[in-house]
């Protein structure tokens, strides 16, 4: 590794101003678990690393029933995982951020590091898009939001300009008859990157067992994480049942332009895009349908 400076901010306006002064030289610091081998490996080469661990405004998991989720872009997955709010409200995204690497890994890494990242594969990103996350986005011009479905751009490129920072993520509140659920398939037990990976979030209609609200994010399977919108509109105004669902499985597929690679061929990828959608959303609507009489 070449030298760097290494700049630890305590407020995000000190970490913007070190950001932008440097530019393309820097590069902010999360948990680090991707950005270090990047580093060693020559990948990125950059003059400053920026940790911003030490923000207490990154750090931060404030939920309330009227403001929804306010989730720091530095908190550690473990902590997330060991939240009671995020296991009872978020039960989708606490298993997905559950899934990144060992134990060791989820103390350091982050649902922000994962999305900045701008990997196709990520874990957190489809759960994240299932949720209807926005980012929030602080740089040298302001502030502004960003749907995570909009965030990465390219895999390794996202919309952060030279010396913007993402700071936190706005998630809603859910609705009383509503869940998600997150499911990937990997090629071993343990510490892979998924080859396919599905979110989803719905909430269901107690009256007439239908569907009235739904989300369903993809991973591994594009170039970007992907919102499979046209895959969840079908499913609203429609009743529960196989047919619903194996709709919206298709509709998905047709969604995704995988590729051939070491773990999986294009074809298998959409073939286990379908099978995980199915049961991604039979999971969510089991727990919505226990949500409607535990909230």
């Amino acid at each position: 590794m070449h030298a760097i400076n290494y700049e630890s901010p305590n407020t995000v306006a000190d970490a913007v101003k070190l950001l932008a002064a440097h530019g393309e030289q820097a590069r902010p610091l999360c948990g680090g678990t991707d950005l270090i081998i990047q580093l060693r490996a020559g990948v990125r080469r950059p003059s400053y690393v920026v940790d911003v661990k030490n923000i207490q405004e990154m750090r931060r998991i404030e939920f309330s029933m009227q403001q929804g989720l306010r989730l720091g872009a530095a908190v550690p997955c473990i902590e997330i995982y060991e939240n009671s709010d995020m296991r009872k409200y978020y039960p989708g995204l606490t298993e997905a951020a559950h899934l990144i690497g060992s134990l060791q890994i989820q103390s350091r890494a982050s649902v922000g590091g994962n999305l900045c990242n701008g990997s196709p594969a990520a874990d957190t990103t489809p759960a994240l898009i299932a949720l209807g996350a926005k980012c929030r986005v602080i740089g040298p011009g302001g502030e502004r939001i960003v749907a995570v479905e909009d965030f990465c751009t390219a895999p390794g490129r996202t919309v952060l300009q030279p010396g913007e920072l993402l700071v936190e993520f706005h998630i809603p509140a859910p609705a009383r008859n509503s869940s998600d659920a997150y499911l990937r398939f990997i090629p071993r037990n343990e510490m892979d990157i998924a080859v396919v990976g599905v979110g989803a979030a719905v909430t269901l209609d107690p009256s007439d067992d239908r569907i009235s609200a739904a989300r369903i994010g993809l991973g591994a399977v594009g170039p970007t994480p992907i919102f499979a919108r046209e895959a969840a509109q079908a499913l609203v105004g429609k009743r529960i049942s196989d047919e619903t669902i194996e709709r919206a499985a298709q509709l998905a597929i047709a969604a995704t332009s995988p590729i051939d690679d070491m773990r999986g061929t294009a074809e298998f990828r959409r073939h286990v895009t379908g099978v995980l959608t199915r049961r991604v959303l039979a999971k969510a609507i089991e727990r919505a349908r226990a949500a409607q009489t535990s909230r």
